[in-house]
């Protein structure tokens, strides 16, 4: 079959899009940004890549009018809780419009499990959304699932980052909410085995695990697996607000994520009961069995993607686009270095791996302040870390920076800041004729932007100037 996959930037996405290719199907992959996308796909025949924007709907006649079915994994958490709701709509609404101009006979959603008589806002837009691509001109086969556990998801980040980082939590009341939690390679099952299946058409499905756990015993499991002694105390007058800062200092979230997420775990998530497992042939794996798995990528150095990459982790509404990448060169401050080089492949494959838990080769400390610093200001600090240790890819998220540019032919890596600043910066590596180059860019927005630049300037000749001799002496 011809396919089309939206979101295929996302946590659910990277991961199906492989899984069809190796059934033999030929992938379309909408996406905002071509730079965005795994650089292997160039080289798959099976696969194409076309830049869509389903807010702007002008952008959708780039999409192939001879595809067979869809996937719609389009989702936001991170806009304005005044806007989220309605941009889902209209890219739900956009899509259907489009869709239906096409060949397409089935759209398959992935959605939330919305069964309480009080929803979240998010779960509302959820259900919402469902409504919006119900068509009489193809077919649409709903999966609803809850917490979804898997590497790189976010609910089993939050949960990996409270059970490591806290001996002992003070916790809100809604950790003894009840919920299903779903292993991701079962999710993706349900995904690929309910394709062209004509008895799904116009269905709605409920997909979860075999157990009714609440979020506390989802921690303390999750703590015994890790073979870690944890303490769990909960609290009734932490306020959602509250809950929501306590989750933001902890963990690698950001506020607006925690925000969502806090408001929608106050809601009991449990599975009405179908024959969807049966008729799919699927059994669900344990919770214990879905982490295990999970970790087993983790330290294989296989997570394939995961929601820190995705712009919802993100607090500036930029995305990875050629604007961004010509870094400007006037009404800028500049930081550049270079050095000679003792060997280019080791320099250049300590450029890939530098950030997260490899660090930044010199001045720890001083990017752990920073890293604080900005946390206490509202940004994002720098616990997002990196998804690979060793490779980087366009788009993902390094510590309080984002890739905007990872090219291995060309030697080069271009980042760009996602801590709270007042302007907007720059660091570039570049490893070319026997030298490595360093060059840190920032535009400043108005006087404070400049008072930033030269109180920080000490610190970065110090920091800087380590870091490109470790670089150069790889």
């Amino acid at each position: 079959m011809r396919i089309l996959v939206t979101g295929a930037t996302g946590y659910i996405g990277k991961r199906i899009i492989p899984l069809l290719l190796d059934q033999g199907h030929t992938v379309v992959c909408a996406v905002r940004g071509k730079l965005r996308t795994e650089k292997a796909y160039s080289d798959e025949e099976n696969l194409h890549v076309v830049e869509a924007d389903f807010l702007k709907p002008d952008t959708l006649q780039n999409i192939p009018k001879d595809i067979d079915a869809a996937y719609y994994l389009i989702h936001s958490m991170s806009n304005s809780v005044d806007k989220f709701h309605k941009l889902e709509e209209e890219c739900a609404l956009n899509f259907k419009n489009y869709i239906e101009t096409t060949n397409v006979k089935q759209v398959i959603y992935l959605s939330g499990i919305t069964n309480d008589t009080k929803l979240s806002k998010h779960l509302l837009s959820r259900k919402n959304v469902e409504d919006t691509l119900k068509s009489n001109d193809y077919a649409l086969t709903v999966f609803k699932a809850g917490i979804i556990v898997g590497s790189g998801s976010a609910s089993f980040e939050i949960i990996r980052d409270l059970v490591e980082k806290l001996p002992v939590m003070i916790a809100p009341k809604w950790l003894n909410t009840k919920t299903q939690p779903i292993g991701i390679r079962d999710v993706l099952a349900f995904l690929t085995k309910g394709l062209d299946k004509q008895e799904l058409y116009n269905t709605s499905h409920d997909i979860f695990g075999p157990e009714i756990m609440t979020y506390k015993q989802m921690l303390l499991q999750f703590a015994s697996i890790r073979k870690l002694k944890r303490y769990i105390i909960t609290v009734p007058v932490m306020t959602p607000k509250l809950s929501s800062y306590w989750l933001y200092f902890v963990t690698s979230t950001s506020y607006k994520l925690a925000s969502s997420l806090v408001n929608s775990m106050g809601i009991e998530i449990i599975g009405e009961k179908s024959n969807i497992n049966q008729f799919l042939e699927i059994k669900p794996m344990t919770y214990k069995q879905a982490v295990e798995v999970a970790f087993v990528k983790i330290e294989g150095n296989e997570i394939i993607s995961s929601w820190k990459d995705a712009f919802i982790s993100s607090r500036n509404k930029k995305r990875v686009s050629t604007k961004y990448l010509k870094v400007p060169k006037f009404g800028c401050f500049k930081d550049i270095k270079e050095r000679r080089v003792k060997d280019e492949n080791r320099t250049l494959e300590k450029i890939w791996a530098i950030g997260g838990e490899n660090g930044w080769y010199y001045g720890t400390t001083l990017w752990k302040i920073r890293g604080y610093l900005d946390k206490l200001v509202g940004g994002i600090g720098l616990r997002r870390g990196r998804t690979n240790k060793t490779d980087i890819k366009t788009g993902d998220a390094l510590d309080f920076w984002r890739v905007l540019l990872a090219d291995k032919e060309q030697k080069r890596l271009i980042l760009f800041a996602e801590m709270k600043l007042p302007g907007e910066a720059w660091l570039e590596f570049q490893v070319a004729k026997g030298k490595v180059y360093q060059r840190a860019t920032f535009r400043p927005r108005g006087l404070w932007g400049r008072l930033y630049w030269y109180s920080v300037l000490p610190f970065h000749g110090f920091i800087f100037n380590g870091m490109i001799n470790k670089l150069a002496n790889a």
